[in-house]
């Protein structure tokens, strides 16, 4: 072949790259692209498990070999600010919006219906109105749950078959969506099982010792589910509970491992993981949320405290089957 057409060749061959990398003219977003995305987080408060979602999220970003810079933004249990941060965040023209708790999904969606919003920590995502199903989400929003359809049942049959409990207390925020909904689930579970709900409401962390401390003499067992604002204080939960021998199942591992006696549950990093394979999809223009159906946990396990299972003078039996931690 002579050098003028392989010359040609050439500039035939650039050419025809050019225009399958470009389509339209455009630059197409994925993983091997060079954008760097701004990825808005917003959080309704710190605390282990958000945390650990946050990190599963992370993850699963790096994983797929996206380059995202975080405008992290945290509300610190305010619903004000976190309507503030919702706002912030549109107003900075991110790509994508990761709300973590259902607090910071409802402002997020109330604040845009163009940005792609992710959530994760979210108890009943169709309650909250984030979605239209958990099938077909519909709009700019979809995400992953907190809720594994069998932990409550679970949890509830351990309670009174394996402690013989009868009055279970619930101290919880009333004004957190997912947290009357857990409490409303709980409730209408026992009616029959010959068990009824102690309830607790508080507004802000300060109130949960006190509020924990009005249960005792009325309840023989605790359930703290994933409220926010009770999880962010849960020590003092734990003190009243152990200190009165009234056992204590939680919502989450996390709790678990801070003092709680056990949990159904699973581990929130993989459902922040989840949600960020999610968030990828979008990103890179594979899907979009309206067709993203909501995901629940993929694993549930029970995880035990041994060290609160002995200040409770309980045994734990090999049946349980158990996890454990000190």
């Amino acid at each position: 072949m002579k050098k003028g057409s392989k010359k040609v060749l050439a500039v035939i061959f650039s050419a025809v790259l050019l225009l399958a990398a470009c389509g339209d003219g455009k630059v197409k977003n994925n993983a091997t692209s060079s954008k760097k995305y701004k990825i808005g987080v917003s959080q309704i408060v710190e605390h282990p498990s958000l945390n650990a979602a946050f990190d599963g999220f992370k993850k699963a970003l790096e994983d797929a070999g996206i380059d995202a810079e975080y405008d992290v933004q945290i509300a610190q249990g305010d619903n004000s600010a976190n309507t503030t941060i919702a706002t912030n965040l549109v107003s900075a023209d991110v790509d994508l919006i990761f709300a973590n708790s259902t607090p910071s999904a409802q402002a997020a969606a109330s604040a845009t219906s163009e940005i792609p919003i992710i959530f994760t920590s979210v108890t009943d995502a169709v309650g909250a109105e984030l979605v239209d199903s958990m099938e077909s989400p519909g709009g700019n929003v979809t995400g992953t749950i907190d809720a594994h359809p069998d932990a409550i049942t679970k949890t509830m049959k351990f309670l009174k078959d394996e402690l013989g409990a009868k009055n279970v207390g619930m101290v919880f925020n009333s004004g957190e969506q997912n947290s009357r909904a857990q409490v409303d689930a709980v409730k209408e579970m026992l009616k029959d099982m010959d068990m009824t709900v102690v309830e607790a409401s508080v507004s802000t962390s300060a109130d949960v010792k006190q509020a924990t401390e009005s249960l005792l003499g009325k309840v023989d067992s605790m359930y703290i589910i994933t409220d926010n604002t009770v999880v962010s204080a849960l020590e003092s939960v734990i003190s009243v509970a152990n200190d009165n021998k009234i056992p204590m199942m939680v919502g989450e591992f996390d709790s678990v491992k801070r003092g709680g006696l056990a949990a159904y549950g699973f581990e929130y990093f993989d459902i922040g993981y989840e949600a960020g394979k999610m968030a990828v999809k979008i990103l890179t223009g594979e899907s979009k949320p309206a067709d993203l159906p909501v995901q629940i946990p993929q694993k549930l396990k029970l995880i035990m405290n041994k060290g609160t299972a002995s200040t409770l003078g309980l045994d734990i039996k090999d049946e349980w089957k158990a996890e454990f931690s000190e």
